[in-house]
């Protein structure tokens, strides 16, 4: 089989648009280097800093990245996205104009006879019971009605400035590596497997590349981020590595 790409966490217009751009160019040399052997490519959220889908508006820039990903959906390589917790209001767009499905949530695929169970990782397992919250808050239907009402302008911007500045969806604790037993997408892991068996549990959120075993043949990889370590996955058909873009 070809190889299956999965990478996380770009958060592309951070700090700043100017500043974001280098990293962008990077990302598209990427997707430009493994579109020829991809069966699939798998986006696992918080692929912008901030995106928020008015009904006719969407968030200014990208343009690179969204024209790349619509060349190479177009050529019939399929790609998948999970929201993250910085692109929690992504709606439809992507798959009207892209052709992308859009999952909220984890779903499970198998490729050569290996179970994966993928997803951005946020809100999982024990703890972070203060985030936990602040998202039912950011994703209650009410709520995204009443930021709609804000003029575009002032919504992204005021947004914009939350999330890079005041760190309000996620914090610099997300790029501490808290040790195995308490890492807490390790623990979801092997809570999961007490109830189905699953080779790779792959996820993002973190900012932290790693790949740790949680059971017999089974494993918890996380993606790193496209802001310091620029790390990606690949599963080649029979096992899962994570690999750095140079």
């Amino acid at each position: 089989m070809k190889k299956v790409y999965f990478a996380s966490d770009q958060h592309f217009g951070a700090p700043t648009a100017e500043l974001s751009l280098p990293r962008e160019k990077k990302f598209v040399a990427w997707l430009d280097e493994v579109k020829s052997d991809a069966e699939a490519i798998f986006l696992l959220g918080d692929l912008f800093d901030f995106w928020f889908e008015y009904k006719t508006v969407v968030p200014k820039g990208f343009v690179r990245i969204l024209g790349k990903l619509a060349e190479i959906r177009d050529s019939g390589v399929p790609i998948y996205f999970f929201v993250g917790n910085h692109d929690l209001w992504m709606n439809d767009y992507f798959e009207t104009e892209l052709n992308i499905p859009v999952y909220h949530d984890n779903k499970e695929f198998t490729f050569n006879g290996k179970t994966f169970l993928i997803g951005h990782g946020d809100g999982k397992g024990p703890g972070d019971k203060g985030y936990k919250r602040m998202k039912k808050v950011f994703t209650n239907p009410f709520s995204k009605w009443l930021f709609r009402w804000l003029h575009p302008d002032v919504g992204v911007s005021l947004a914009q400035y939350l999330s890079v500045r005041n760190k309000l969806i996620s914090g610099d604790e997300d790029v501490k590596f808290l040790g195995e037993e308490n890492e807490w997408l390790v623990l979801y892991a092997k809570r999961k497997l007490e109830t189905k068996h699953y080779n790779y549990f792959i996820f993002g959120h973190r900012h932290l590349p790693m790949v740790i075993p949680v059971g017999e043949d089974a494993k918890y990889a996380n993606l790193g981020d496209w802001i310091g370590y620029f790390t990606y996955g690949v599963f080649d058909g029979e096992t899962f590595e994570l690999k750095k873009f140079e």
